[in-house]
């Protein structure tokens, strides 16, 4: 059971995430300073009020700060904004450019890994110079068009 835990946590998206959480976390950190200290105030001057934190109304004895919820819904839309422009945007663009190569009947390239390059280049090598190798017992060269019979008795 915790072997099958551990491939799970150690499988490479498990990780890509985590990451991505991690950042997620400190890009709130700077988007809420951001907001609290620069576009608020700016906010502010402009309507007369000087911070959105003390933006209050009482209904029954009950306080409700409506200045926070302010502050978050302008975080909000600065992190959407973010999202958008650097991730959904560029992603649009290129699905498209995709969809347009396909339309024309251009092939989708799709990049090997260099591990098959390499295994590639080591077949054809082989496959060049099969006709030069000496063989171990003959001094022969080998033949790749056909299996040699094995040794009779």
């Amino acid at each position: 059971m915790l072997k099958g835990f551990k491939e799970f946590i150690m499988r490479g998206n498990v990780v890509d995430l985590a990451i991505a959480v991690v950042i997620g976390a400190a890009f709130t950190a700077v988007v809420t300073a951001f907001v609290a200290d620069i576009i608020t105030p700016l906010i502010a001057a402009i309507g007369g009020q000087p911070s959105f934190e003390g933006l209050t109304f009482t209904i029954n004895k009950s306080t409700f700060q409506y200045g926070l919820l302010i502050n978050a819904i302008i975080s909000f839309l600065i992190v959407a904004a973010v999202i958008y422009f650097l991730i959904v945007l560029p992603l649009n663009k290129i699905a498209e450019r995709r969809a347009a190569r396909m339309a024309t009947g251009e092939p989708d390239p799709t990049p090997k890994a260099e591990d098959i390059l390499l295994l590639e280049q080591i077949r054809d090598l082989l496959a060049g110079s099969a006709g030069d190798l000496p063989t171990a017992t003959t001094g022969t060269a080998v033949s790749t068009d056909k299996p040699s019979p094995g040794p009779t008795a």
